[in-house]
């Protein structure tokens, strides 16, 4: 069988999944049918938004299905009208064993972890905010148990200092809808050897990927600093780390935080015109207590040093450098 005699089904939701699914037309595969989330309100007027997958699809004339249910008897019988040789799934949902195993050559997934790590739903922020230093992508068999199917393949992609977990996704992105063409080709050429995850090496303890909520995203500052550091670029741009600040009126209002730096409490100055000390790390003020010149630096204590808050965005503004937010704040 060819790529042009290979029916393949689609189902994604996010931008993520989008690159995959392009490269798979643009490389001549048969897409004969897309599957993704009912359109949802968005934006102040709550108006109805397609996904970005689906936004391709219909540029591309892809038959597509947006189901409320995955065992809707509706939706079962129009996909398997399309006779699917092979389905894939990247960032969709969980799937029903009826419809995953419908395909005669299985339907299989990417993930952004290197199983069995990070299984879950944000791998990509976990990753991070937990200051791992290298991550990857998986395509893999799906299987009853969510993420726990055999290994086809992995690529793997080191964590740079500088990564947020926008520029890690964009990476991993590109690196999975690569992953996905190639897993494709192999399964085409019968160039795979799925291997159960419980063979593959990983350090101990495995770690997981839930979902995160906004109140997942609230800073602790009775933690170290670089700890904090990571959480906030692992959560940066989005959904964003978040902590309350109070302001020279005395509102106590919330402020996403994008950009930070870790400084040690045995730093000698801050990076002010006129440098005011930083006490050791016996000396701290409590976690949480807000040191400033009121003109170009916020620094905010952890347990062992100070957390420079480098960009920021308060509630009805934009995101701004720090020094521009409290030059404008006058404090």
């Amino acid at each position: 069988m060819n790529k042009a005699d290979l029916r393949i089904v689609y189902m994604g939701t996010p931008e993520f999944a989008v690159e995959s699914l392009r490269r798979l037309v643009e490389g001549g595969y048969n897409v004969v049918g897309v599957i993704t989330m009912p359109d949802k309100p968005a934006g102040r007027g709550h108006k109805l938004q397609a996904s970005p997958v689906k936004q391709y699809a219909q540029a591309c004339n892809l038959p597509l299905l947006q189901p409320e249910r995955l065992k809707d008897e509706v939706f079962l019988d129009a996909l398997r009208s399309w006779h699917a040789d092979l389905q894939i799934v990247v960032a969709f949902r969980m799937l029903p064993e009826v419809v995953w195993s419908m395909p005669r050559w299985g339907t299989f997934n990417l993930h952004a972890s290197l199983l069995p790590q990070y299984r879950g739903a944000a791998p990509i922020n976990r990753a991070i905010i937990n200051g791992e230093t290298e991550t990857g992508v998986t395509t893999f068999f799906l299987q009853q148990e969510i993420d726990t199917g055999n290994v086809i393949r992995q690529v793997r992609t080191p964590i740079a200092d500088t990564d947020n977990a926008g520029t890690l996704h964009d990476r991993l992105m590109l690196l999975g809808a690569q992953a996905v063409v190639d897993t494709v080709a192999d399964i085409l050429a019968d160039n795979i050897r799925p291997v159960p995850q419980a063979a593959l090496p990983a350090a101990e303890p495995l770690r997981t990927a839930p979902k995160i909520f906004k109140e997942d995203c609230r800073v602790d500052w009775h933690q170290p600093a670089a700890a904090i550091h990571n959480f906030v670029r692992g959560l940066a741009p989005y959904p964003a780390a978040w902590t309350e600040l109070t302001l020279p009126d005395g509102e106590i209002v919330p402020a996403k935080l994008f950009e930070t730096r870790p400084l040690p409490a045995e730093r000698s100055s801050a990076p002010s015109a006129e440098p005011a000390p930083f006490p050791s790390a016996e000396t701290l003020p409590p976690a949480g207590t807000v040191r400033t010149d009121g003109k170009s630096y916020l620094h905010i204590v952890a347990t062992d040093g100070f957390v420079d808050i480098l960009s920021l965005q308060l509630p009805g503004k934009k995101r701004m450098a720090t020094g521009e937010w409290l030059r404008g704040m006058r404090f």
